[in-house]
C-alpha cells in the first residue's frame, strides 16, 4: 500500500472519532434540561454534567489533532 493513501486513511479513520462527541453532546445537553427542570437533583449533578462537557470536548478536539498529525507532520 502507498503511505500517502494509507495517510489518508488514517486521517479519515480519525475524522469518524469526531462524530462520538456531537451524539455524546446530545445526551448530556438533554440530560442539563432534565437537570434543570428538577430542582431537588440538580447539585449532585452539575459536576457530573461539567465533567462530561469537558470529556466530549476534548474527544473531539483529539481526534483532530490526530487527523492533521496525520496528514501534514507524517
Amino acid at each position: 500500500m502507498d503511505p500517502i493513501a494509507a495517510k489518508y486513511i488514517g486521517a479519515g479513520i480519525a475524522c469518524i472519532g469526531m462524530v462520538a462527541p456531537a451524539q455524546r453532546g446530545h445526551h448530556l445537553r438533554q440530560l442539563s434540561r432534565r437537570c434543570g427542570a428538577q430542582s431537588f437533583g440538580s447539585p449532585g449533578q452539575f459536576g457530573n454534567l461539567i465533567f462530561g462537557f469537558a470529556v466530549t470536548e476534548a474527544l473531539g478536539i483529539f481526534s483532530l489533532l490526530i487527523a492533521l498529525l496525520l496528514l501534514f507532520a507524517l
